[in-house]
């Protein structure tokens, strides 16, 4: 399974950062799925190898523009490129309203439906073709979510003994009953492949929450995930010089969060403006790891742009599969100024 950030700014882009959008697919196939889509997001996409005629579903979190204003611009190119399959959007239903009034004041005629689901209404976990997806409501000025990505297909391995001793050959039988079809032998004995079928993997879950001042709403989502991404707006320090947290996290709170529910894997992502990668800037990004690596103690990072996150199948993160990060921290470091100080 593969995370790839496409924005990592809350609430304005940045020279180096775009807001809001992260992708998130299997490890085989083509198909993807989209959280959330700040302004810019098609722009991203054409980094990337992601197709939007392959995209299957966007989830956005809540209405705020540096989450959903990229949705006009992407639907339309997706249309552009041929789409004609019906592209499934969840979300408030403010974003459906948002959408509708797009379409009706723009002119924007697309290829194919959209199917809106409000997540509102939602009174269990809703199916998508890889993932069982749950919500739950957060803490923010305006509705907003958390969505909880379970892999709905566990590949689940033949019991080659049981099958031999039944005298079943490998052939063309055992590629039915390892997908789940029930075959019927020589002598005419029906053998369900559920018989012969190993215990499957525990599927992976990935939780992705949009802005939350209150970590604790994720707690129920959050069982048994082998990963958090979560905004990490502030650190208390600055959160304390505002005055306000305004309605969002710190590093400090959902790392202790994190840490207290056990979840072994937490990606920070959406930092305040103000956080630069500058050595000398008065608040640094460094400020925001070191204050949430004071209070968690699994496996942490912060989330930049084009990053891509791989999760085994065993629930083991890797390091990220970019060299942006690195090359653009040795650019920046010995620079001079800070001209994104003071951005909310």
């Amino acid at each position: 399974m593969q995370l790839q950030f496409l924005g990592t700014s809350g609430g304005v882009p940045t020279r180096t950062r775009n807001v809001s959008a992260v992708a998130l697919r299997l490890d085989s196939g083509k198909r993807w799925y989209l959280v959330d889509c700040g302004e810019a997001t098609q722009h991203r996409l054409l980094r990337t190898s992601l197709s939007l005629v392959k995209l299957e579903a966007i989830l956005i979190t809540h209405q705020h523009g540096d989450h959903c204003y990229g949705l006009p611009g992407l639907l339309a190119s997706a249309s552009m490129a041929g789409r004609t399959q019906p592209l499934t959007i969840v979300g408030p239903q403010a974003i459906g309203d948002f959408l509708d009034a797009v379409q009706a004041t723009t002119g924007l005629h697309l290829s194919f439906p959209l199917v809106f689901v409000d997540v509102e209404t939602l009174d269990g976990p809703l199916e998508l073709a890889d993932f069982s997806v749950d919500c739950a409501a957060l803490s923010h000025g305006v509705a907003c979510y958390a969505y909880a990505f379970s892999e709905r297909h566990v590949e689940r391995k033949l019991d080659r003994q049981r099958l031999q001793a039944l005298g079943v050959e490998p052939g063309p039988l055992w590629g039915r009953l390892q997908q789940g079809e029930d075959v019927e032998l020589a002598d005419g004995t029906r053998l369900a492949s559920a018989e012969v079928l190993l215990a499957g993997r525990r599927p992976r879950k990935v939780v992705i929450g949009g802005d939350n001042a209150t970590p604790a709403r994720l707690a129920r989502l959050c069982e048994r995930a082998d990963v958090l991404v979560h905004e990490a707006t502030y650190t208390e320090v600055v959160v304390a010089r505002l005055g306000t947290d305004n309605r969002h996290s710190t590093a400090a709170r959902i790392a202790a969060f994190a840490q207290a529910q056990g979840v072994p894997h937490l990606l920070l992502t959406h930092f305040s403006p103000r956080y630069v990668y500058a050595r000398d800037a008065a608040v640094s990004i460094g400020d925001v790891e070191r204050e949430a690596r004071g209070h968690y103690a699994g496996h942490l990072a912060l989330a930049d742009d084009f990053d891509v996150y791989s999760l085994s199948r065993e629930g083991v993160l890797g390091q990220p599969c970019t060299g942006r990060k690195a090359s653009r921290y040795a650019a920046l470091q010995d620079t001079r100024h800070n001209d994104e100080q003071g951005a909310p």
